[in-house]
């Protein structure tokens, strides 16, 4: 890309230094080189996915709808210079003032496009996508971003920064011949130029006669959303998702409305909870639950994995990459069939800690209005005398973790600055055996005190670029770091920590989840790859008995079940499944977003929300994998829709939270 820059930069100059173009030329000209770029970028993407794209046989979709994005693009980059250079070019100094500020605005408005190409196929390895919000959240942590890039990604890296700089240079050199002899538009030409600019400007980024302008939904033509972003551009891509944050809080803009009532009847009915047990017309889904075990109340431990599905798995027909907890598995509760509800850590924190419904919206762990007086467990275990502890081997303020966990609740942070000596220090922080081993010096000293406590432990050694110590495992293939031989020690330190757990005076008065945050690079061709949400989950302690669960649950459920394991009864706004009264043959039910579609799975019909789009139904093949399309049920159509606006609607108006006095209707 840089050397065919480099030629055209020549030949540019060559056939322009002798000749005068309009001040509009020069636009057209990196209009047309930018058109150029994303579509060869396009076609390129598209035969890497050939597969996919030839599943769906998307090939003229791609190219003629990609080509209807791309003139958008460029009409929302340089629309406005267009405009400028009609107002303000000149030979003059103001003029001369603009040929500069024209020059800066064509080159980085041609590196920003250049630049999200290059790193689209690394993004879509990671996330199964064309680069989203994502990818400017992440921008806020350099240090771990950087050092995981440089670590797994050094030639991708290297090959960025080259094509970068040689697109800075080619397109300022370019741009001083473009604009070296310009031939101005006279003054009393410039009010209808520059109207026919607006137009046009207007009508190639709106790209439609319709109620809406040009969005990514109006495009998309197959059940695979990989294809589907395929014909989107990078760049349009990631400033349509930074503009969707700002509305992002309303799921009713992105999937419709219903009445406020229609909803809160739906998710109480959902709730498996009689209409009797809401308390609260301020607070629609707060319910008193009674715990199932009436003893002393028990310590809480939930080991957060990071990025381990249960393809990783082996107890769950996963590789043999776990043989700990294959072992811990036949010892106490293990789910066959969790779902995480999304494909990011602080979604599974969401669910695990809070219970919180998933929506399109960012987590509440990243959202303001959830900083404080935002229902966690964590504050419910403190107001029954609990200690409550957040252990993390990195930094705690990553992903806004320590700013959420210290407004709701957790009374103590243990990370990275926090360990003397550890074994092993990677991009990510201290390695899971140093995490683990500190979290059961907590543990026994917490317990010497006489003090209950409830601890989140979230491990990362399973993490690109895949960094552990050496001689803990006997690898599962070469080179060592790889994903495989990550999930592998991350169960060898689960199996230490289990040790000495189990040899501990603590053991006997504490439940234990170890449970996955979400699955690794989660991707497929379906609307929702619902075989990419499935997780382990495994419920371990004395008096927790031995049993394999084949429920459809979702991670909404594992707090319910758990503060009625350890004997905790209270108020909450949680509407998860205390799975320890459930009925055995209840179907079950799951949650999962996969950026702006929803999946809800009752057992295994399923109902996928899309934007501006109607819901398409579906049925799940467990054995496989596979989803056949199916007709639901309006009812199943309703349920799935009131799932989805329950969590904007809570989060707005401030439903999620603990009653107060008085506050019972």
């Amino acid at each position: 890309m840089g050397t065919a820059l480099s030629t055209l930069v020549a030949w540019a100059g060559s056939k322009l230094r002798s000749s005068k173009t309009g001040i509009l030329g020069a636009i057209c000209c990196f209009a047309l080189i930018a058109i150029a770029i994303t579509t060869l970028s396009r076609i390129g993407l598209g035969l890497w996915q050939l597969e996919r794209v030839s599943a769906v046989d998307g090939w003229s979709h791609l190219l003629f709808q990609g080509l209807r994005v791309d003139l958008a693009t460029v009409c929302w980059i340089w629309g406005v210079a267009a405009l400028g250079s009609v107002i303000f070019s000149g030979d003059h100094a103001i003029g001369r003032g603009w040929k500069m500020v024209l020059r800066v605005w064509l080159t980085l408005g041609l590196y920003l496009l250049v630049f999200l190409e290059i790193s689209t196929p690394s993004f879509i390895q990671e996330y199964g996508l064309r680069p989203n919000r994502l990818y400017i959240e992440y921008l806020i942590y350099p240090k771990e971003v950087l050092s995981m890039l440089w670590a797994g990604r050094k030639l991708e890296l290297l090959f960025g920064l080259v094509i970068g700089g040689l697109t800075l240079w080619g397109g300022w050199k370019l741009t001083g011949a473009l604009l070296r002899n310009i031939r101005y538009p006279k003054w009393n030409w410039r009010p209808v130029i520059a109207l026919l600019v607006i137009v046009a400007t207007f009508a190639g980024a709106r790209s439609s006669l319709g109620h809406r302008p040009l969005n990514p939904a109006m495009v998309a033509f197959a059940d695979d959303p990989l294809v589907n972003s395929l014909v989107i551009n990078s760049t349009y891509s990631l400033f349509f998702a930074i503009s969707q944050m700002e509305s992002e809080d309303s799921a009713a803009k992105v999937y419709g409305k219903l009445d406020k009532q229609l909803v809160i009847d739906t998710i109480r009915k959902e709730s498996g909870r009689p209409l009797s047990a809401f308390e609260s017309d301020n607070l629609p889904s707060v319910t008193y639950n009674r715990a199932s075990y009436q003893g002393k109340p028990k310590n809480l431990v939930i080991l957060l994995q990071e990025s381990l599905g249960a393809r990783f798995v082996g107890s769950l027909g996963g590789l043999p990459l776990t043989p700990n907890i294959d072992k811990l598995a036949e010892q106490g509760w293990l789910f066959e069939n969790l779902y995480a509800t999304g494909t990011r850590s602080v979604r599974g924190i969401e669910a695990v800690t809070t219970g919180f419904t998933p929506t399109p919206a960012r987590s509440v762990v990243k959202l303001g209005k959830s900083q404080t007086n935002f229902f966690t467990i964590a504050e419910l275990l403190k107001r029954h005398g609990y200690e409550t502890q957040f252990i993390y081997g990195g930094e705690s303020h990553f992903d806004n973790m320590k700013s959420f966990f210290l407004g709701n609740g957790f009374s103590d942070i243990v990370d990275e600055k926090d360990y003397q000596n550890p074994t092993f220090i990677g991009s990510w922080g201290v390695s899971d055996e140093d995490l683990l081993e500190r979290a059961h010096q907590e543990f026994e000293q917490l317990h010497k005190e006489g003090k209950p406590f409830f601890s989140l432990v979230f491990s990362s050694s399973n993490h690109d670029p895949f960094e552990f110590p050496d001689d803990r495992i006997e690898l599962y293939e070469q080179p060592k770091q790889s994903r495989n031989n990550a999930a592998k020690y991350a169960d060898y330190a689960i199996g230490e920590f289990f040790k000495m757990a189990k040899s501990s005076d603590y053991w006997k008065d504490t439940v234990f989840l170890v449970v996955a945050d979400h699955d690794s690079r989660v991707g497929g061709a379906d609307l929702v790859p619902i075989s990419r949400f499935r997780i382990p989950g495994l419920i371990l302690g004395d008096g927790v008995a031995a049993s394999r669960d084949s429920r459809v649950v979702s991670q909404i459920d594992m707090a319910p079940t758990l503060l009625s394991l350890i004997g905790i009864s209270d108020s909450y706004p949680m509407l998860g499944r205390d799975l320890t009264q459930a009925p055995q043959d209840w179907p079950g039910r799951a949650l999962m977003q996969y950026d702006k579609n929803m999946a809800y799975m009752r057992g295994k019909d399923v109902v996928i929300l899309q934007p501006d789009r109607e819901p398409t139904g579906f049925e799940y093949d467990f054995s496989n994998g596979n989803m056949v399309h199916k007709d639901q049920s309006a009812e199943m159509k309703q349920t799935a829709l009131s799932w989805a606006l329950w969590g904007s609607m809570a989060y707005q108006q401030h439903l999620y939270q603990f009653p107060k006095q008085g506050d019972k209707s």
